[in-house]
């Protein structure tokens, strides 16, 4: 996920919309993150090295054209369906009250501030607002340059960034793990009503 300069929780989102406007998106319509075609995940460290994969499968994006031809990435993530691949004992604990304590918070939120098409293609930084355990933080997260001319409908957008766990109230098991999370995002798009 590439690096990231504040810390990002999921996800500022970062979906941008492409430099050509995609057919259908624009004059006022908005896209649809694919939620089939998308991944959205993270990873975390143990202090002893072990890389730990998490998904998070149940979530829904939309990418927002703002007044003046800007675009805004809002996402909302269910934090109960948070999983650590392979890992039972850490899925646990990662839904329990010492990381996103999902009983209490079962939803985490992600929203973009307003940038222009073009970063989509180009890539670079994407800053917005992430919400996790009550709190929200302003984060920023880098967008991978595109490797198509219309990115989320042609190719993905791949967004990265990393937030600190203790920023967001996740300061138990401090012993086992890092405080760095690393989000991923691989996001595809398309026209409401359609797939």
């Amino acid at each position: 996920m590439v690096a990231v300069k504040s810390h990002a929780g999921l996800l500022s989102l970062c979906l941008l919309l492409p430099v050509p406007v995609p057919a259908g998106a624009a004059g006022g319509h908005d896209l649809e993150i694919d939620t089939a075609a998308s991944q959205v995940g993270f990873s975390l460290r143990t202090r002893w090295g072990q890389a730990l994969e998490g998904r998070l499968p149940a979530w829904r994006g939309q990418v927002v054209e703002m007044p003046g031809g800007q675009w805004q990435v809002r996402m909302l993530v269910d934090a109960r369906q948070v999983e650590i691949v392979g890992h039972p004992r850490y899925t646990r604990l990662t839904r329990g009250e010492g990381f996103f304590h999902v009983r209490r918070w079962p939803q985490m939120e992600m929203q973009s501030d307003p940038f222009p098409p073009a970063l989509l293609r180009a890539g670079g930084e994407l800053a917005g607002i992430v919400g996790m355990r009550g709190l929200r933080r302003a984060e920023v997260f880098t967008i991978e340059p595109a490797s198509c001319d219309r990115p989320l409908l042609d190719c993905p957008v791949v967004v990265t960034g990393e937030v600190s766990r203790t920023d967001y109230g996740m300061d138990r098991w401090t012993l086992a793990l890092g405080q760095q999370v690393r989000f991923r995002l691989s996001l595809w798009a398309h026209s409401p009503g359609t797939t």
